[in-house]
């Protein structure tokens, strides 16, 4: 392919770009963190969740279930927790 200097220079300019975007991506990809949830529900709450979701909505149901997590661990008592852990180091 023959190309006069403007157009070697546009490729150029273009190839540059690319690389810069690769290495935006190698970056992305080196930083990432594996994404694992705090909480695994079993397949029949999975379930049940999304079909109360289809029905309340989304947001309803996530703020619910937040309220009823956080009562719940409200009742642990927290300092004995943190405790019981720092055992399980030693």
């Amino acid at each position: 392919m023959k190309v006069n200097d403007q157009e070697k220079q546009t490729l150029s300019d273009a190839i540059d770009k690319m690389n810069e975007g690769l290495d935006a991506f190698i970056q992305l990809y080196n930083e990432a963190e594996e994404d694992r949830p705090l909480i695994q529900f079993s397949d029949e709450v999975t379930e049940i969740i999304g079909r109360v979701k289809n029905i309340y909505g989304d947001k309803e149901i996530d703020d619910r279930i937040n309220k009823l997590v956080k009562e719940i661990l409200s009742l642990l008592p927290l300092d004995q927790a943190s405790n019981k852990g720092q055992k399980d180091e030693a």
